[in-house]
């Protein structure tokens, strides 16, 4: 299996180098940047405006830690002036395709790297968690790293980039407070976030929420029958009042909780769907990194308060 993966890496930094070689003229001036995730890709824009041309290879519902890169992404990848990626193992079957590209003469940010170590968490030594954009703090941070990435390639443009960066700062400030307050209205002994897997660590830390998962920070990781038995009585003995699925992840694992918490004589609700690796969509008001980010927090706090 690594044999096959290394081989298949292979392929795909050779057709990235013949694709580089070639000559990719600038029809319009604008920087061309490909991003990952749809929270990058949010990002991206909103730093960049109209001074950038942003393409993203995962749409809404994709999981990041599943993802492989296709045909199509090779050259998108070849064609673009800057690649952003999320880096601690987020994008886990695409992770050394990224940390080769520079040297092919690619431009790369992995933003994870812009984060202050101590401020990751560490599941197992090195086996960061990558969810970092539930802390709205660190998530500026990687808005800075942006920002001053795009203002690096294109100078003349650099006081646009920061002046977007300085207006997102003051939103996501904003968003904090709207998060805090809201938070406030589940009683103190209710603040427990049960999910499919790991992806809200740092948003429980930030906020103040007790947060339990059955799979850990990759969907990649197996589901037990021992972790669905053990979150199960944990629901119980906590009296839980209800549990949530994730956009981007099959919902089996939550409703064999949810059966298992019935099998002990009690009960508890599927509180809503929250977005964990993906954004949303327009229909649903949730297709921006803050709409997203306040939805996922009306829908905690309505269910639990």
């Amino acid at each position: 299996m690594e044999r096959l993966k290394k081989l298949m890496v292979g392929l795909i930094l050779l057709c990235l180098f013949i694709s580089c070689s070639q000559k990719n003229n600038k029809s319009d001036g604008k920087l061309k940047v490909v991003t990952t995730t749809t929270m990058l890709t949010d990002l991206v824009k909103t730093i960049g405006g109209d001074k950038v041309v942003v393409t993203g290879l995962m749409g809404e519902g994709i999981d990041p830690h599943l993802y492989r890169a296709s045909a199509g992404d090779v050259d998108k990848l070849s064609k673009a002036d800057v690649i952003i990626y999320g880096g601690l193992h987020l994008e886990g079957k695409m992770a050394e395709i990224f940390e080769k590209l520079p040297e092919l003469g690619k431009q790369v940010l992995n933003v994870g790297e812009s984060l202050d170590k101590s401020k990751i968490h560490f599941i197992q030594e090195n086996t960061p968690d990558p969810h970092v954009w539930f802390n709205t703090d660190l998530w500026e941070t990687e808005a800075k790293a942006v920002t001053k990435k795009l203002s690096e390639m294109d100078v003349k443009n650099s006081g646009y980039y920061n002046q977007n960066y300085e207006k997102y700062k003051k939103e996501l400030e904003r968003l904090g407070e709207y998060i805090t307050n809201r938070i406030k209205e589940i009683p103190k002994n209710s603040r427990v976030l049960v999910t499919a897997h790991d992806a809200f660590g740092y948003y429980g830390e930030k906020f103040g929420l007790e947060v339990k998962a059955i799979q850990g920070v990759s969907t990649d990781s197996e589901t037990g029958t021992k972790n669905i038995l053990e979150l199960a009585n944990f629901i119980v003995q906590r009296n839980i009042k209800a549990i949530f699925v994730e956009s981007s992840v099959p919902k089996k694992s939550i409703e064999a909780l949810q059966e298992a918490v019935k099998s002990k004589g009690s009960e508890v609700k599927i509180g809503g769907e929250l977005y964990s690796d993906s954004l949303g969509d327009k229909e649903h008001n949730t297709d921006t990194y803050i709409k997203m980010v306040k939805a996922n927090t009306d829908v905690i706090v309505d269910a639990l308060k």
